[in-house]
């Protein structure tokens, strides 16, 4: 199976110019970890607070005028259904979004506000793309599908952050990164693989939903069920399994995968909060909550970078957080 390429990556970037912004690289001090530099690459400060406008925004930019005119369908627990709108709405394209029951009320109620329609399904009952492909089959003129991970442009657009933090941070040693359908992982991957080979890179996963770790480890696709899945706070990684593309990418690229407690989400996403002064959602603390789980079994690192997915943190949830 073919896999993205660096010239993909570079770009995915020229196309996002006028959609995604390049975020920094902070640092947070850790004193139980001695002499490593950690930095946070907060993704949650693009205008719709997650990454994910970089794999929807290259996607919908590539697209043909006549594939333009047909609109666009997604489907997505919260993040990518947002960026495939934000994207739509500033491309002028129609976008259509499937979204769970279940997706926190502040990702569903932006999604609309970013002027998409939202097609609401049970998790429990009906798969996502079991509803894509019945809309789709309706259609008289079909919309372009735009998966959240499943797709070459959507790769590439993710692989964005891992050009930046090379350029940021040409000496960087380990990389965390969330994993949900594996898409951001897949494309970090590919650009830091490329341009410094030396670097190690490992994803995370709940304890709860790891189906990513289960399918690396297994070298094929292993799927779970939603009603398993659906037991993690992290909603970004709900996902029930990669597709053949991505674990291709994560077989490649991916160091190994590991996974935390939700207890350990929590009190990971809360740190961040008050100590680096940053709104996450529980899905974009994973990478700190492992890196404080697992430091005795991770690569030696003397700079680390913990990639922070996404803000859209539901109300209620910041509450229980900072109870």
């Amino acid at each position: 199976m073919p896999l993205i390429t660096l010239s993909d990556i570079y770009e995915a970037r020229a196309r996002l110019k006028n959609l995604a912004r390049p975020t920094p690289l902070l640092p947070l001090a850790l004193p139980e970890l001695g002499a490593e530099q950690v930095w946070l690459k907060p993704e949650s400060l693009q205008a719709i607070g997650s990454f994910k406008i970089r794999g929807a925004g290259n996607r919908l930019v590539a697209l043909t005028t006549e594939e333009r005119a047909r609109g666009v369908l997604a489907y997505s627990s919260g993040n990518h259904a947002q960026g495939v709108a934000y994207a739509a709405r500033a491309l002028g394209i129609r976008a259509t979004i499937i979204m769970p029951t279940t997706a926190p009320q502040v990702k569903i109620a932006a999604t609309r506000a970013l002027g998409a329609e939202v097609i609401l399904y049970d998790p429990a009952h009906e798969k996502r793309e079991a509803v894509a492909a019945q809309l789709l089959a309706a259609a008289p003129a079909p919309p372009v599908l735009v998966p959240p991970f499943d797709d070459p442009y959507v790769i590439a657009g993710q692989g964005t952050v891992g050009l930046e933090i090379f350029e940021q941070l040409p000496a960087v040693d380990l990389v965390l990164a969330p994993v949900g359908g594996g898409g951001l992982l897949s494309g970090v991957g590919a650009a830091l693989k490329t341009l410094r080979p030396g670097v190690k890179i490992i994803g995370v996963e709940p304890e709860l939903a790891a189906d990513a770790q289960a399918s690396w480890r297994a070298g094929r696709v292993v799927e779970w069920a939603a009603a398993d899945t659906g037991r993690t706070l992290a909603d970004g990684a709900r996902t029930l399994a990669v597709s053949e593309l991505t674990l291709a990418h994560l077989r490649a690229y991916a160091d190994d995968i590991v996974t935390v407690s939700e207890a350990e989400i929590r009190a990971a996403a809360r740190r961040l909060l008050l100590e680096a002064r940053l709104v996450v959602e529980p899905t974009a603390a994973l990478p700190l909550a492992a890196l404080l789980r697992h430091r005795a079994t991770l690569p030696a690192s003397a700079n680390t970078v913990l990639i922070l997915t996404g803000g859209n943190v539901d109300p209620a949830v910041l509450a229980e957080l900072l109870a």
